[in-house]
């Protein structure tokens, strides 16, 4: 039931998203919504005249009800059928697949950067969308317009490669890769879960589930799904690295060589890295959890292409990491911590403390996974826990980089602790967060802290 639940929910938010313009896409309005942008699920629901208050709420409400669901999902996952729970995970897939970019713009931004690239002979690393042509119809769609692309070299390569097909196909083809990267990380989960000597339906239920991975991750197709494949892919191959608890499986890898699992480890996760920075946080990890030298003998040489290339298409300029990185978000926890401890929001002290925190849990993972090597997965989750609740610049599909290793770990806390970010962080974006918190008092927004990161975050156009 919760399975049919979550579902039937799924589809009715993407078909009220798709109905007509609304705060559910960004960008949409009375003048700007063509078909190819709200997708084949426009227009299946026209009595919908519901105010734009009363649709949040109503959305609001499903938002919470989907994540009950979800829960009760993970509940009685030992009691979930592997065949309806893949089937239920491949109908939400299709859901989100053909529903409009809900709630950000990101997706735009990939495609304005890579048209940069492309159309206009920019180099996106050095030249803010400001100073392209605001004649591109990707300018008008896009937000972070004063910002150097934050994106990894080879993400923006593939975006470069679907400049030439126009907008519209851009979108689509970027909606189809992170859904199907999301769907085959589900299927490497399910494989590592069996030589974990885990149930697979519990790990892929909770992590194919998650609400928060479906509206903020494939309905607003950000691409971290795309990072997460390789990473898991990196995890998968170095548990093929090690002995299995399985006795079925470890006698089936008799007399094969398990160096070649960890050179593609290795290879792996330096294309992780390439797509997107966050994942380069998991190297001493993956490094010292073992088979170390192989690993590096994977990564080394597939980093090496990747950055030649990388320095052929952007010569020596890396991603603009900094300027994100020192933007506050008032939705972000050390923000919302420090308003409610009464310091108006996340202090520059704060912000450095919370610096050093990360690097200390950097120092003490690696150390963990070093000193416990059946436990890497748990050491890996568990920092990348720490990196979302210490970065200033937190947002929900964040989210996505837990899920992997907490489903996957045996530690029930870790799990929990997941699950209590992800509420977190559904109850903070939902759209009538804004009128509920106001309600309230609640306001980090407007104190000094505040004003200053929303006028910060205004001045590069996002």
């Amino acid at each position: 039931m919760s399975l049919l639940v979550l579902s039937a929910l799924s589809l009715l938010l993407v078909i009220i998203a798709a109905e007509r313009p609304s705060v559910l896409v960004r960008g949409s309005s009375a003048r700007f919504f063509p078909s190819w942008l709200s997708g084949p699920l426009g227009g299946l629901l026209p009595e919908l005249h519901a105010s734009p208050s009363a649709l949040s709420y109503l959305v609001s409400a499903m938002l919470v009800a989907m994540f009950v669901a979800y829960l009760v999902a993970v509940g009685l996952s030992d009691r979930l059928s592997a065949r309806w729970t893949i089937a239920a995970i491949l109908a939400l897939h299709v859901v989100f697949f053909l529903s409009p970019p809900l709630s950000y713009t990101d997706v735009f931004n990939y495609i304005n950067y890579g048209r940069m690239a492309t159309v206009d002979h920019l180099n996106p690393y050095v030249v803010t969308p400001l100073l392209e042509p605001h004649s591109d119809p990707s300018f008008a769609l896009s937000n972070w317009h004063g910002l150097l692309s934050p994106y990894g070299p080879l993400f923006t390569q593939l975006t470069e490669a679907l400049a030439p097909t126009g907008i519209a196909v851009s979108f689509w083809a970027l909606k189809l890769i992170e859904g199907l990267a999301s769907l085959a990380t589900l299927a490497v989960i399910w494989r590592c879960a069996k030589r974990l000597g885990l149930r697979p339906t519990t790990a892929v239920a909770f992590a194919g589930l998650n609400p928060v991975l479906l509206v903020w991750g494939l309905g607003a197709v950000h691409y971290d799904s795309l990072m997460m494949f390789f990473l898991t892919l990196a995890v998968y191959l170095l548990l093929r690295a090690r002995p299995s608890p399985d006795a079925r499986i470890e006698k089936a890898d008799a007399g094969r060589s398990i160096s070649r699992p960890a050179v593609g480890a290795g290879a792996a996760l330096a294309v992780a890295i390439a797509l997107k920075a966050t994942a380069g946080i998991l190297l001493p990890i993956f490094l010292l959890s073992g088979r170390w030298r192989r690993t590096l003998a994977g990564l080394i040489p597939a980093g090496a292409v990747l950055l030649a290339a990388a320095f052929l298409s952007f010569g020596e300029h890396l991603p603009g990491l900094t300027t994100q990185g020192n933007l506050i978000n008032t939705r972000g926890i050390p923000d919302v911590v420090g308003y409610a401890l009464g310091f108006g929001g996340e202090t520059h002290w704060m912000h450095t403390a919370l610096n050093v925190v990360l690097v200390g849990a950097v120092a003490l993972c690696s150390a963990w996974a070093w000193r416990s090597p059946g436990q890497w997965i748990t050491a890996a989750g568990t920092l990348l826990l720490v990196l979302v609740v210490t970065i200033s610049w937190s947002v929900p599909w964040y989210a996505l980089w837990l899920l992997p290793f907490a489903a996957l770990s045996r530690a029930g806390w870790l799990r929990s602790a997941v699950l209590v970010l992800s509420a977190y962080f559904l109850l903070s974006y939902m759209p009538a967060e804004a009128t509920l918190a106001g309600h309230v008092g609640f306001a980090p927004q407007s104190t000094t802290i505040g004003r200053a990161a929303g006028q910060s975050v205004a001045a590069l156009g996002g």
